[in-house]
């Protein structure tokens, strides 16, 4: 079945047009004269059966639907491009697509990144940050580290490490520099991950202390936010010592 796309010329002129809110602008930029983008655009309000600009003696001006086409358009033309520069790059290479929690990669992963691109010049790893769940038929992903049970639809599953994490603060919020028992660290401001509502709980549990407050505090997503909120002496959170 043919595919229900516009020509890739009118949707370059109608991205150039829109990003410029000018016809004349755009040929500048893409060395073609007003009214070969007038065509093209044109074109492609005609495929479309949308009125994509509103046409004035003092210009042009994007109607909401075009507003919203052009965004859409803009980001899937910026992923064509992206991905033709890739290709063209790696003259060979093989690519691995990988999709890893944010502070895990930059923190334990991407340190250890070099010896493995030195023993295999070949390969190319490239890493985008996921902090949820995905399907894998909907993202261009090969594999993905992640933090939970090894229960996701249409993948195998390999253990890399358990997290154990351990409690970190501002050496501020220690007494003469003494570690706190836990339950003096029950009595300080947590800092809570809003991907693992339940860690101090189960942490409190773990030490066999009863904490009021064990899932009070602000949240952050990302370990690297924990950390820094840490740091500055903002409250005790809980870290993976990678």
């Amino acid at each position: 079945m043919r595919r229900k796309i516009p020509s890739t010329a009118a949707l370059i002129s109608f991205e150039a047009a829109a990003r410029h809110e000018s016809f004349t602008r755009a040929a500048q930029e893409l060395s073609l004269t007003q009214g070969a983008v007038c065509r093209q655009i044109a074109s492609l309000e005609a495929f479309l059966n949308v009125e994509l600009f509103k046409r004035t003696r003092r210009g042009v001006k994007l109607t909401e639907a075009g507003l919203a086409y052009s965004r859409r358009v803009s980001e899937q033309l910026d992923a064509v491009e992206r991905d033709t520069l890739s290709i063209m790059g790696q003259q060979g290479s093989n690519a691995l697509e990988l999709a890893v929690v944010p502070t895990f990669g930059t923190q334990w992963l991407l340190p250890r990144l070099g010896d493995f691109q030195r023993q295999h010049p070949q390969a190319m790893v490239n890493l985008t940050n996921r902090t949820r769940p995905f399907l894998f038929a909907d993202t261009p992903f090969d594999a993905a580290i992640y933090y939970g049970d090894a229960d996701w639809p249409g993948t195998q599953a390999f253990r890399l490490m358990a997290e154990n994490a351990v409690p970190v603060c501002s050496p501020a919020l220690l007494n003469d520099g003494e570690p706190l028992a836990p339950a003096e660290i029950a009595k300080r401001p947590l800092l809570q991950q809003s991907t693992r509502p339940y860690a101090w709980r189960q942490w409190f549990n773990h030490c066999g202390v009863q904490a009021a407050r064990d899932m009070t505090g602000p949240r952050y997503e990302l370990f690297s936010m924990l950390a820094m909120a840490a740091s500055h002496g903002m409250g005790i959170a809980l870290i993976p010592p990678s």
